[in-house]
């Protein structure tokens, strides 16, 4: 009995072994069936058709002198000598204007009508001052011939002389007070008395604000319209205290809008602040080379300056592929055989973009179209 379950252990020791050594064994043998040539998995090799379809062009590496593009921020801004603020100096209510935002107004021309009262007083005032004027001059004249004779006293003579001095003075001011609201005294007479007063544009240039409205009461400090010169705009642009030191006066600008990015406005650096901001920035202000007058006082724009440029590998910014954060360009290493080769990306100019690569000469065939069609076709091999 004890000789038969022995036997029985051997037996079962005996197929156990068998079985692991041909599990182990057919292991093996897979495992070396089934093993790939080992190949470069970022080489593709295209057939004739998928060249042809696939229209590829080539370039190789250039050199070139690639500035650095310094991109900026700012708005438009007009210079005070072209903005003016309309008001009247001696108030009075509005009578009559048609002025609309925007409307286009030329140097000269009445934009507004005021009355008051206090305009026929000082015409009077005016007129009754010249009056005066007149005959304290026929008695200056009357009592200086007197004193020449000695038939008056110096006294006398004096205070004549002093009316018609003083009543000089109450006649220019008046004069001047006359200019301000835009009578001329030389023209006024009894019958031209008038309780208007016109306002005329001091420039050309377009209505920006209107602020009253026709029978309100204006105050001497209260503005009317604000009008603007738009043919000396200029770029205000916010620079940070880094990048000061690479502005200077002359320096040319591009600027454009966000709406038209593909319309470039040259401009040129015409003042450079000195004080800093709380934000540690400064104002640059630009004088646009050409007005155009699709450009609008507060209209926000961006620009680019040039601000230094070095020698640089470049090729076309289409030739730089970007995969998982990391950018390539594809080398043709063979007849239709393509490999892709990572590299560094800098300064980029004119569809022109600066690579950095240990294993790219002068001579290497780079892909400038088609390197997408390229790096779809290489990750879809892949993923076989």
């Amino acid at each position: 009995m004890t000789i038969k379950i022995k036997t029985n252990y051997i037996n079962l020791f005996i197929l156990s072994f068998f079985i692991i050594f041909n599990s182990c064994g057919s292991k093996t043998d897979k495992t070396v069936t089934e093993s790939p040539i080992e190949v470069n998995e970022n080489r593709l090799k295209l057939t004739d058709a998928q060249f042809k379809n696939s229209k590829l062009a080539l370039t190789t590496l250039a050199t070139k002198n690639i500035p650095t593009i310094l991109k900026l921020h700012g708005k438009i801004d007009v210079p005070p000598q072209n903005m003016v603020s309309i008001s009247v100096p001696l108030g009075g209510y509005l009578k009559s204007t048609s002025l609309l935002p925007g409307m286009h107004v030329n140097k000269g021309q009445v934009i507004a009508q005021m009355e008051d009262q206090q305009y026929i007083q000082m015409q009077e005032d005016y007129l009754t001052a010249v009056n005066k004027l007149d005959l304290y001059l026929k008695e200056y004249n009357r009592q200086k011939e007197l004193n020449q004779s000695k038939a008056v006293s110096d006294k006398v003579f004096q205070q004549a002389e002093s009316d018609y001095r003083s009543q000089q003075i109450i006649v220019n001011s008046y004069r001047e007070k006359l200019k301000l609201i835009n009578i001329n005294p030389k023209n006024l007479t009894p019958g031209s008395i008038t309780r208007t007063i016109n306002i005329y544009s001091p420039i050309d240039g377009f209505v920006s604000s209107v602020k009253v409205n026709i029978g309100k009461y204006i105050n001497p400090s209260e503005v009317l319209f604000e009008l603007v010169n738009p043919t000396d705009i200029h770029l205000n642009l916010t620079v940070y205290e880094k990048d000061i030191e690479s502005m200077h006066i002359g320096q040319l600008v591009k600027a454009y809008t966000n709406n038209d990015t593909s319309k470039k406005h040259p401009c040129e650096i015409i003042l450079i602040g000195k004080d800093l901001s709380t934000d540690r920035s400064v104002e640059v202000h630009c004088h646009f080379l050409d007005y155009d007058k699709t450009l609008l006082p507060g209209m926000y724009m961006n620009a680019e300056i040039e601000v230094n440029s070095s020698m640089s590998n470049v090729v076309p910014e289409e030739a730089v592929v970007r995969f998982e954060a990391k950018s390539y360009v594809f080398a043709q290493k063979a007849t239709l055989e393509y490999e892709m080769m990572e590299v560094s990306i800098g300064k980029s100019n004119n569809g022109l973009i600066e690579v950095y690569s240990p294993n790219l000469s002068l001579n290497d065939n780079i892909v400038s179209k088609g390197a997408y069609t390229l790096l779809m076709a290489l990750k879809n091999k892949s993923e076989e």
